[in-house]
């Protein structure tokens, strides 16, 4: 596969080509089986991470594409295709509920140790709102 790095992910994509957004976190490509279904993974602390070593692209975890008729499962490591094995239904099952239970700990967890702005007589209000402002823009970056 090639990929190619851009701002808006193509309406139409190619077969054998990865798209990458890094703007709005998101890579895509065609399955790798050939049944021509889109594939969108979102990079983020709790999802797909991507990376780059100057030649070629490697995405982390897996692709199970287990929404498709095709259920494929490959590894996309230095811009090629290593298939993996099918997993039974109550391991996809498993790893949905694992998934699940990963970004809700993340997410409450950051949450939970984002700083607080308390007033005091030489805070203004208008800081105030500002420190929130940038912080509600921090979490839904991570939303």
């Amino acid at each position: 596969m090639k990929h190619e790095f851009l701002e808006f992910i193509p309406d139409k994509l190619q077969e054998g080509v990865i798209y990458i957004s890094i703007p709005y976190a998101t890579v895509a490509h065609k399955c790798a089986c050939g049944c021509g279904n889109e594939v969108i993974t979102p990079l983020s602390p709790t999802d797909w991470k991507l990376t780059f070593d100057g030649e070629s692209v490697t995405l982390f975890p897996s692709i199970g594409n287990w929404s498709f008729d095709c259920r494929s499962h490959y590894w996309i490591t230095n811009n090629r295709i290593e298939w993996s094995y099918q997993l039974s239904e109550s391991e996809i099952r498993d790893g949905r509920i694992l998934d699940k239970l990963n970004k809700t700990t993340y997410y409450q967890d950051h949450i939970a140790s984002e700083p607080r702005v308390v007033a005091n007589e030489g805070t203004s209000k208008g800081t105030q709102r500002r420190w929130s402002m940038s912080w509600r823009r921090v979490k839904q970056w991570f939303s």
